[in-house]
């Protein structure tokens, strides 16, 4: 299948990575991809998604991002160092960086598609997008990144943020935020305008990511 169906977020990481990190990440996705087709489950469960709703939750007042953490550290200890992380560096944007700050914050319209990008040719998802409406009426729609390596540069980020702008080619880019959830960062087209080379550049990175992809796929039965 090759990459097809793959997370932004994910390839972002994969396309990013470099060395024997890349080649981990790689057969992870070979070993998920033949789980699928099997119709298995390759286990490991996902534990980035049930933080980034307690963060959406901290967001709107529905619950404190720290006691939440608190709770699912308790439930899966093993994963206590990277909730702590996640958590620490979350609330860095949130408390300290963020610079929207006219409340009250509600749910803006939710954001979620499939999307084939030009020269790109695999099925891309993007998804968990946080929606965020401020006191003055005006939106906000954060990306998240949220694995502990690679840390997302400046050329990672004006991808995601290329990819995020053809997706929803109905929101106004300075809308589109990509964060970087560990590090607290956040990435928009006025910080970190395009080039002009995304599309070339995406395209470039997703066929080596592809061709390590299969290469690797073959030391694998059928």
């Amino acid at each position: 299948m090759s990459l097809q169906g793959i997370h932004l977020r994910k390839l972002l990481k994969i396309m990013f990575l470099e060395g024997a990190p890349r080649i981990t990440a790689l057969r992870s996705d070979i070993r998920e991809d033949i789980a699928r087709q099997r119709g298995e489950n390759e286990g490991g469960g996902d534990f980035y998604g049930p933080f980034w709703r307690d963060a959406k939750d901290h967001v709107f007042g529905v619950a404190d991002l720290r006691e939440q953490t608190r709770v699912r550290i308790e439930s899966n200890p093993r994963r206590a160092a990277l909730y702590d992380r996640l958590q620490t560096g979350f609330l860095l944007w949130w408390d300290q960086r963020r610079r929207w700050t006219n409340q009250p914050f509600v749910p803006a319209a939710g954001l979620k598609t499939t999307v084939r990008l030009p020269g790109v040719d695999a099925s891309i998802k993007i998804a968990s997008v946080l929606s965020v409406r401020d006191g003055r009426e005006e939106d906000r729609f954060v990306y998240p990144y949220w694995f502990p390596e690679p840390a997302l540069s400046e050329q990672a980020a004006r991808l995601a943020l290329w990819a995020l702008a053809q997706a929803f080619q109905n929101v106004a880019g300075d809308e589109l935020r990509v964060l970087d959830v560990i590090r607290g960062q956040t990435f928009s087209l006025d910080r970190n305008p395009l080039l002009g080379d995304e599309a070339t550049v995406f395209k470039r990175r997703f066929e080596a990511a592809q061709r390590d992809w299969a290469e690797l796929r073959r030391e694998y039965p059928d």
